[in-house]
């Protein structure tokens, strides 16, 4: 059986043995048309459609000094609230010609100095990271490069790079908050691991010194906050009221719950933070504090794109949350 032969793709020197120009003239006829005549121009155009010849970006990127790539540090994708947050991120950066390439952390900071390299590697413009906690490496990598970088998730005005996103211990006493004002005394708190993790540690800071809280550290998922249902049964009985400082978690505690056949909010109520689609649609529909996602999308990918465009270093922004009461409380 004769061997499938490869077709090679088509590069500049071949289109421009083709055309019967030098490559000089191709590399023209493709950066900046009208310095060539509109024969040489059809000339190498139908050549390059021959070829099926595609310009290469990387190619570009050298004589431009531009890629037009931002970077995108995230902990995970499998939460929508990052899904949401990359969505709008993506759209918005499309409208000013850039494109968007994203890496995942796990939440390791050590990590996360690996992938940052490697986008600045391939020519990132600028990076986008969640939260305020980075490692050594990571640092010294922006402040060696220069590179713009924006933080997310988190609002703090003297952080080193600019930070747009939220008060999350200002959301989480919201929700603390609008569970005493129902009159529940003793409340329990699920929440995700601490460790590289500002965004929880800061909402955890937020509920010091109100209420009587029995607090339960689990992994951020749904069978996180089964284990976390079944500790709080067998240590905290009075509890009357469930704050949850993520929606996964909420949504696992209500199957939790369910499975347990407790009335919710008649036996306990149940309160999340984030406001996840699955919130709304859940059986009983989960109460949160809604984190506008989508909004932080959009505000970064215009900050990010007058910096990089313009070399206009964004201002801190502060994003507002909103209470969602719904059935669970």
């Amino acid at each position: 059986m004769a061997e499938k032969s490869i077709k090679k793709r088509a590069n500049l020197r071949d289109v421009a043995k083709a055309a019967g120009v030098s490559v000089a003239t191709v590399s023209r006829v493709l950066n900046t048309p009208e310095l060539v005549t509109v024969s040489t121009r059809e000339t190498v155009q139908a050549a390059i459609e021959a070829l099926h010849f595609v310009p290469s970006a990387a190619a570009r990127s050298i004589n431009s000094g531009r890629s037009h790539v931002i970077g995108a540090l995230v902990p995970t994708l499998d939460n929508a609230i990052f899904s949401k947050f990359l969505g709008a991120l993506e759209t918005k950066l499309g409208e000013y010609g850039l494109s968007l390439v994203v890496a995942t952390t796990d939440s390791d900071p050590d990590i996360e100095a690996q992938k940052a390299q490697r986008l600045v590697n391939i020519g990132a413009e600028a990076l986008i990271v969640s939260g305020i906690s980075h490692s050594p490496d990571f640092d010294s990598l922006i402040s060696r490069t220069r590179m713009p970088t924006v933080a997310t998730s988190f609002y703090d005005p003297s952080y080193r790079y600019p930070t747009i996103g939220y008060d999350n211990a200002a959301a989480s006493r919201k929700a603390l908050e609008f569970l005493i004002g129902k009159g529940h005394q003793h409340i329990a708190v699920f929440h995700g691991p601490t460790d590289h993790h500002d965004r929880m540690r800061a909402r955890l800071s937020g509920l010091h010194g109100q209420g009587v809280l029995h607090s339960f550290e689990t992994d951020i998922t749904l069978e996180g906050a089964g284990m976390a249902i079944n500790a709080l049964f067998e240590t905290s009985p009075h509890v009357t009221a469930i704050l949850c400082l993520s929606d996964v978690l909420a949504l696992g505690a209500l199957f939790g719950l369910q499975r347990r056949n407790v009335q919710i909010p008649h036996q306990m109520a149940l309160m999340g933070v984030d406001d996840l689609p699955s919130s709304a649609s859940a059986f009983p529909s989960i109460s949160t504090i809604h984190l506008p996602a989508a909004e932080m999308g959009a505000r970064t990918a215009e900050a990010v794109a007058n910096w990089v465009e313009h070399q206009s270093e964004p201002e801190p922004f502060l994003i507002d949350t909103s209470l969602i009461a719904r059935e669970s409380t």
